[in-house]
């Protein structure tokens, strides 16, 4: 049963100062090692309180290892605990001199590369009347009734014992996804190949972690995703980047690297859908090489035209592609929900890793997930989303025609929730004012210059619907 003492604690913010004030003479040298402190009626008196309070404040600080007690005396400073120690000057020699004082600590070689990059700022979206920023989701589309019961139902599913789970993610996720894949991309693979993690961008982080050592290279489209360079860079490898077409990317003559990134069914930005002879010269060049390729399937659920186009990963013999997905544009992107499928050879460190970055990702969202994709929930949800953005597309494309006319060339537009309008006639100087006076009208319009490593040739807006 807690003393007196302790019930006082919590609601006195008077032994909360009475610490401040001791621990603050303690560290300027009025207190030194030993020496004792007021009895408690003594201090009381001074502080105009109660006995009780002066008792919870020297609990406390004897709890923080700022004073020591015997039976029968009165309360002492700690042994060892004097004025804080100053900061010594730095000395000229040695290889590694020490921070200067007030500084802070020195980074590793990882921070000192994320110190450098530029990412793009928190955004502003107060008083648009139009937001074109790709990755937003239309709000009405979330599936609140079918989430709300897939939610409850995983609530009361609930073991008795709640415990960490599988690095990998729920079992029953990863095996609902198995058979998804199956059905709606065509892909062949194991729950142990699966690995959920918390959204696309810690999976790109993960491999880079894994692959990648500093100086390693990196291929990758140019223009292309330009937070999947900033984790490649961040890990200390050379990126190269590589010219894109109608096609996607091209492949006829990669370097040698450690890893390719591709998003072969729609590229990013551009919209391309990399063919099968590209493929496969891709498939060869990772085979010869022993690289990886990385799969970047971010939006297949939405093809308007025809059928999704087969993964890369279906025709992978060799064991060189992971795949890597998301509900991001699906459902949302605040669920951080996306899952690696690897090669059985890579599972095992992958789960390594995960669990040491996080543990895993959470498990209540991850039954939820699961339920649905079980009930046929998850891919009725889909098909009526990709009926509504159909909607949107052909919106957008008629008032590009009419309005703007042979002004615009569309590109990237038969899938996914984006496209890129070139601006012929508009020069690569005037994107800024462009963009600016779009946004002083309340349209949010965004350029795809950042996604190029050299500079595109001419002004480029980049719109979601």
């Amino acid at each position: 049963m807690p003393g007196k003492a302790a019930e006082a604690w919590p609601r006195d913010g008077v032994a909360r100062r009475i610490c401040a004030s001791i621990r603050e003479r303690i560290a300027s040298g009025l207190l030194g090692p030993g020496a004792p402190l007021p009895s408690t009626r003594a201090l009381a008196a001074e502080w105009g309180v109660s006995r009780t309070t002066v008792t919870a404040a020297y609990d406390q600080l004897i709890a923080e290892g700022y004073l020591e007690t015997r039976q029968g005396t009165r309360a002492r400073v700690a042994p060892r605990l004097g004025p804080m120690p100053t900061v010594p000057e730095p000395k000229p020699s040695g290889p590694e001199p020490p921070d200067p004082p007030g500084q802070p600590g020195r980074l590793s070689a990882y921070g000192r590369r994320l110190e450098e990059f530029d990412l793009p700022p928190p955004r502003e979206d107060r008083g648009m009347i139009a937001d074109f920023r790709y990755g937003d989701l239309a709000a009405a589309d979330f599936p609140r009734l079918a989430w709300r019961r897939a939610l409850v139902a995983a609530l009361l599913r609930r073991p008795r014992r709640l415990r960490y789970g599988d690095p990998r993610g729920s079992p029953a996720l990863r095996d609902a996804l198995r058979g998804y894949l199956w059905r709606a991309r065509g892909l062949r693979c194991e729950p142990d190949q699966i690995v959920v993690v918390n959204g696309s961008q810690q999976g790109l982080d993960l491999c880079a972690r894994l692959l990648l050592d500093p100086g390693d290279r990196a291929v990758m489209e140019d223009p292309g995703y330009n937070l999947a360079r900033q984790v490649f860079l961040a890990a200390g490898a050379e990126v190269i980047p590589t010219a894109v077409d109608r096609a996607g990317m091209a492949t006829e003559a990669l370097p040698g690297a450690r890893l390719a990134y591709v998003t072969p069914s729609h590229q990013f930005p551009l919209g391309g859908v990399m063919p099968a002879g590209r493929r496969r010269e891709l498939l060869a060049w990772a085979r010869r090489t022993g690289a990886h390729v990385v799969e970047d399937d971010y939006d297949s659920e939405y093809r308007f035209d025809i059928a999704p186009i087969p993964p890369l990963q279906a025709l992978d013999e060799a064991g060189r592609v992971i795949y890597l997905g998301t509900v991001s544009k699906t459902l949302s992107p605040g669920l951080r929900l996306g899952y690696l499928v690897l090669p059985a050879s890579l599972s095992a460190v992958f789960a390594k890793a995960k669990r040491l970055t996080d543990r895993h990702s959470p498990g209540l969202e991850q039954e939820a997930l699961a339920g649905m994709i079980e009930s046929g929930a998850y891919e009725r949800h889909v098909r009526r989303v990709r009926r509504r953005n159909g909607e949107r597309r052909a919106a957008l494309l008629a008032a590009l025609s009419d309005h703007l006319g042979s002004a615009v060339k569309v590109v990237g537009a038969e899938a996914g929730l984006h496209l890129v309008a070139w601006l012929p006639h508009v020069p690569a100087a005037a994107e800024d004012a462009l963009v600016a006076q779009a946004r002083a009208a309340g349209l949010g319009l965004y350029p795809v210059t950042p996604l190029y490593a050299p500079s595109p040739p001419a002004a480029t807006i980049w719109q979601g619907w």
